[in-house]
C-alpha cells in the first residue's frame, strides 16, 4: 500500500492531503492492469469506477457511425478518466482503451462519493481538475474549428513527440490523425511538409524535432 499511496499523492485529486487522509482514501483504492489495446470502457455504457493511470497511457475517444475515431485526450500517469459517468451517474460519453500495458488505480463510484463527503479538500481539488479538463476541451474545439491541419500536427508534435520521460507511448500517424481530426494520409503529407521546412526529421518510425521554434511558429500561424 505504501507504493500506492506515494503514487496517489501525485494525483491532483489528492493534492495537499494529510497522511491520515491519504491512508483512509488508500483503503478504498484497488489496482487493475490491462494490456495493449484492451478496452477499458465503452461509449454509452454504465461505468462503476473512476480510474487513475499509474503507469502507461490510455486514450479516451469518440467513434462516429462510420467508425472514424476522434481522440479526445491521452491520459498519462497521475491523470484520470471515467469521471463524467462516475459523477453524474449517466452513461460514459466516450470510450477508453489502453495504448500499451497499463496499471490503473480505481475507486468505485460509491466510494468516491463517500470520499468527497468525508474529505472536503478532495472536492475542491476535483473542481479544479474538472475546470482544467474543460479548458482542454475548449482548446480542442478551437484547434478543430480554426487551426489548419499542419498547425494541429505541429501542436501534437510539441505536446507528444520526443518525450523522453517514459510517461507515454510514441504516437503512430493514425493516433496523430485521430487527435487532429483528419485522415492518416493528410498527417503523412503534413509531416513531409514540416520536414521540408526543417522543423522535424523523419527517421524511420521516429519523428525528431529539429527546430522547436519553427514548430511553434507554424502552430501559431495556422
Amino acid at each position: 500500500m505504501a507504493f500506492q499511496l506515494e503514487l496517489l499523492r501525485d494525483i491532483p485529486y489528492f493534492s495537499g492531503l494529510k497522511s491520515a487522509e491519504m491512508e483512509a482514501i488508500g483503503k478504498r483504492v484497488f489496482e487493475k492492469t490491462a494490456g495493449r489495446a484492451e478496452v477499458l470502457s465503452l461509449e454509452g455504457e454504465d461505468v462503476a469506477n473512476l480510474y487513475f493511470v499509474a503507469s502507461g497511457a490510455v486514450k479516451v475517444f469518440k467513434t462516429s457511425a462510420d467508425g472514424k475515431e476522434q481522440i479526445l485526450s491521452i491520459v498519462r500517469p497521475g491523470e484520470f478518466f471515467n469521471d463524467v459517468a462516475v459523477f453524474d451517474g449517466g452513461p460514459s460519453p466516450a470510450g477508453a482503451r489502453a495504448m500499451g500495458p497499463v496499471i490503473l488505480y480505481g475507486i468505485a463510484r460509491e466510494d468516491m462519493m463517500a470520499i468527497l463527503l468525508e474529505h472536503p479538500n478532495v472536492a475542491i481539488n476535483v473542481v479544479r481538475a474538472l475546470v482544467e479538463r474543460v479548458r482542454h476541451f475548449i482548446s480542442l474545439v478551437e484547434d478543430l474549428s480554426f487551426r489548419h491541419v499542419i498547425g494541429r500536427v505541429a501542436k501534437i508534435l510539441l505536446e507528444h513527440a520526443g518525450d523522453e520521460s517514459g510517461r507515454g507511448p510514441r504516437l503512430t500517424q493514425q493516433d496523430m490523425a485521430s487527435l487532429a481530426g483528419t485522415a492518416r494520409e493528410v498527417v503523412g503529407r503534413s509531416l513531409k511538409t514540416l520536414e521540408e521546412q526543417g522543423a522535424i526529421k523523419l527517421d524511420r518510425h521516429r519523428i525528431v524535432i529539429t527546430d522547436e521554434e519553427a514548430l511553434q511558429r507554424i502552430m501559431g500561424a495556422s
